[in-house]
């Protein structure tokens, strides 16, 4: 699993992780029992304090996204006790759309401090759409 962390965000980093980890199990990518990288792994492939990391795997455990396997680290957490995708394959696209909610609040409080218009930031986010590719889009999932 391949994180993107953005140092400069105003995004905190454990804050980052977390997003990331509930996004790729929302979508299917992540399953119950797979494991997560070490704290030391990502802390180093990313140069971020390890105990950032281990702060965001905590609460994702306290959530009940993640469990501490004995000899394991980290691993997701059964569906049931996630509330999360199963081996069918993705979470309901109401569940998916929900993690877009902080990311679109952040679009549009920027869009106001920047006096854009409603209609330029959609006029925007439909061309970014619009440039997806196939792989975008696994097979079986819904599309925009």
């Amino acid at each position: 699993m391949d994180l993107d962390i953005q140092p400069q965000s105003t995004t905190p980093l454990y804050r980052q992780i977390m997003d990331q980890v509930r996004v790729r199990v929302a979508a299917g990518l992540l399953r119950p029992g797979d494991p997560l990288p070490s704290v030391r792994e990502v802390a180093s492939r990313h140069a971020i304090n390890p105990m950032t990391v281990s702060k965001a795997y905590s609460l994702l455990r306290a959530e009940g996204l993640l469990d501490q396997a004995r000899g394991q680290g980290m691993v997701v957490a059964g569906a049931a006790a996630a509330g999360a995708s199963s081996e069918a394959g993705p979470a309901p696209l109401a569940e998916r759309v929900a993690l877009l909610a902080p990311l679109l609040d952040q679009v549009v409080s920027q869009s106001r401090q920047l006096a854009i218009s409603p209609d330029e930031v959609l006029r925007q986010l439909s061309s970014r759409l619009g440039q997806s590719t196939d792989a975008d889009v696994r097979p079986g999932q819904e599309t925009p």
